[in-house]
């Protein structure tokens, strides 16, 4: 705290009526009568006949000796610091018992709101694994806020006052405290440190949460209806936010992200300031209904230059994407006053009065807060394109595996095996005589089948590779890059001793065990051939035995039976043949049918599964998400 000018002490005499002197406060310490009504800010003149405003306090207990000693020189800093400590230390024990002997209602946030915290909370939880914690931190900060602000005061309302250098802010807050409590005048910076007001009792730990200390805690001039009509603000004057301070700052950046509003004060000279639109205003553009902008010091615009200013300032907070509260719709206040003159000041402290007696703006401003927070994770949840693996794709990746472990080639082996036994079994016992001579006498073939099947493994591993690759850019085509990622990694993970486990599969399924089943009509065909066989062998032996002269010369009968025999077998061999074709054909089927059917089935469990698991996974975060940015579920 320190002194403000003569003229300053003369103006809020004459407005207040209630200044002491020196002698006048030394006397009433000295009989203990220094005791002011609860929540009045008493005022003092000190050596130079400033004045100045006391901390806060519920009530004025009388002064101690050590105030009175202070008073007795309280015209040296030291003595000043003294004697603020000292009054500091007394403003928060009376603040805390004040505190506790009324305990604030807490805040209560409607159905709505209380819906999208609890989705982005369940987001959070479902994203921890597949987002890094920087992605999650500002989402995890609001989370953290709105369960701090909704255990505090509901009936007040923080109210920021923000500027840059040489703005007014100070003078505004002084104005609408009634009473000179910020330091203002041409030295920059002038606010070092935010400094807090308060209107009514019990906004303790509201102003704790912002981390003033007890020292820089204020009550305004107690002045009847403006008193009511600004009970429950808590207004918070802090340092220049282009202040050359890093400190400083500091200081408007955290409390910024704590209070319930913001009145952002802007001058004539640099309204169009592009830190202020660059770095507040347009990232905070969804604040627009819990933010004011007052243009001051308007006594130093002449005639309509202040309208033109206005106007421009409202093209520039369109432009900022700021919407204004204009026509009775929803957003930023922008309006314009003079702190030094007072013109405008009653408008500014009707508006404030309405906006706290509302008790919507801290709800308001923890439901910007999440907007603010959808709109910055969109990125990593929303997509325009829909997402998923269809049918088409799953049915394609079982295919792409079952040539891999060659399906069609094992059906067609096995078809072929079913009609070579339907042949052996049903041909003639010449044909099958000569198969087996050429079965012994074929010739080995080196090296060369284990060169080809070498080849055929690193092929059908290649197939297997190429499948997985070409499933996991299916799954993840048009997700966001963190879940198109996770849905990669686990078909990479799945896909590990997957040709391994494929060709176990394809030695255990891909022919059934034992022999081909046979069908009804095969034993009839083998007596039928057993019995062509006897016909030629019987009309030789007729023949043989007239040649020799064994028997009587019949040439017709051993001849008849004989072509016969020669005639029949190949004949009942073809017929057997194409007898065979449909079977064999659904034994091949069946073989190959079964081996994609194992393929299918151990693609699906190591690799499509968790594909589809992580898929699941992002539809259900999805959902969370068109929650939180208050659109529903939008996941499909």
């Amino acid at each position: 705290m320190t002194a403000v000018t003569d003229q300053d002490h003369t103006e809020h005499a004459d407005h207040a009526g209630d200044t002491v002197t020196d002698k006048d406060q030394h006397d009433n310490g000295r009989h203990g009568e220094g005791a002011s009504e609860e929540g009045r800010a008493d005022k003092r003149t000190d050596a130079k006949g400033g004045t100045r405003a006391r901390v806060e306090s519920d009530d004025a207990p009388g002064r101690t000796d050590s105030t009175e000693a202070a008073d007795s020189w309280d015209d040296g800093l030291i003595a000043r610091r003294v004697a603020e400590g000292e009054a500091a230390e007394q403003a928060a024990a009376l603040e805390t018992r004040s505190h506790s002997a009324q305990p604030a209602t807490p805040l209560a946030y409607d159905g709505v709101l209380r819906s999208r915290l609890e989705a982005l909370r369940e987001l959070i939880g479902l994203s921890r694994t597949r987002l890094d914690s920087r992605t999650l931190a500002e989402a995890g900060r609001v989370l953290d806020e709105a369960s701090t602000r909704r255990r505090l005061s509901g009936q007040h309302t923080v109210v920021a006052i923000a500027g840059a250098t040489g703005s007014g802010k100070s003078q505004l807050f002084n104005a609408l405290a009634g009473v000179p409590i910020s330091e203002s005048g041409v030295r920059r910076p002038t606010t070092a440190a935010p400094i807090a007001c308060s209107w009514s009792d019990g906004a303790a730990t509201l102003i704790e949460r912002l981390g003033i200390p007890p020292r820089l805690r204020r009550r305004p001039l107690q002045n009847g209806d403006a008193d009511t009509e600004l009970r429950g603000l808590v207004l918070v004057d802090l340092p220049d936010h282009d202040s050359a301070a890093v400190q400083h700052r500091e200081h408007v950046d955290r409390i910024l992200a704590l209070v319930d509003a913001v009145i952002w004060v802007v001058d004539p000279e640099k309204y169009a300031d592009a830190v202020l639109h660059e770095r507040y205003l347009r990232p905070m553009a969804g604040h627009a209904e819990v933010m004011f902008v007052v243009l001051n010091q308007t006594d130093r615009l002449p005639g309509e230059a202040t309208e033109q200013v206005l106007d421009d300032l409202r093209r520039l907070l369109d432009e900022d994407g700021i919407a204004l509260g204009e026509y009775g719709e929803p957003g930023a206040t922008v309006l314009s006053l003079s702190a030094l003159t007072g013109d405008g000041v009653p408008e500014l402290r009707e508006l404030l009065g309405q906006f706290v007696t509302e008790r919507g703006a801290p709800a308001r401003r923890i439901s910007a807060d999440v907007d603010a927070a959808a709109v910055g994770l969109r990125p990593v949840y929303a997509t325009r394109r829909r997402t998923g693996l269809s049918e088409e794709a799953r049915d394609e990746f079982a295919a792409r595996l079952a040539d891999a472990v060659g399906a069609r080639a094992a059906g067609e082996a096995a078809e072929r095996a079913w009609a070579r036994n339907a042949n052996r079994a049903c041909g003639t016992p010449w044909l099958r005589l000569w198969r087996w001579y050429q079965d012994r006498t074929e010739p080995a073939t080196g090296r060369l089948p284990l060169r080809a099947q070498a080849d055929e493994e690193a092929t059908a591993r290649q197939r297997v590779e190429q499948a997985v690759r070409t499933l996991a850019d299916r799954a993840s085509a048009g997700l966001p890059a963190p879940w198109a990622q996770a849905v990669r990694e686990a078909a990479v993970r799945g896909s590990q001793g997957l040709p391994e486990a494929l060709d176990e599969l394809a030695a255990r399924a891909g022919r059934p065990p034992g022999r081909p089943p046979r069908p009804g009509w095969w034993p009839a065909a083998v007596l039928a051939q057993a019995a062509m066989t006897l016909l030629q062998v019987v009309g030789g032996l007729w023949l043989l035995g007239q040649i020799i002269g064994f028997m009587a010369p019949n040439l017709g009968v051993p001849v008849l039976l004989m072509v016969t025999g020669i005639v029949g077998g190949p004949l009942i061999e073809w017929s057997c043949r194409m007898a065979a074709r449909g079977p064999a054909r659904r034994y091949g089927t069946e073989a190959e049918r079964r081996l994609r059917e194992a393929a299918a089935g151990c693609g699906r469990a190591r690799v499509l599964d968790p594909v589809a698991a992580e898929l699941l996974r992002y539809r259900e975060v999805r959902e969370q998400y068109g929650k939180v940015a208050g659109v529903g579920a939008t996941a499909r």
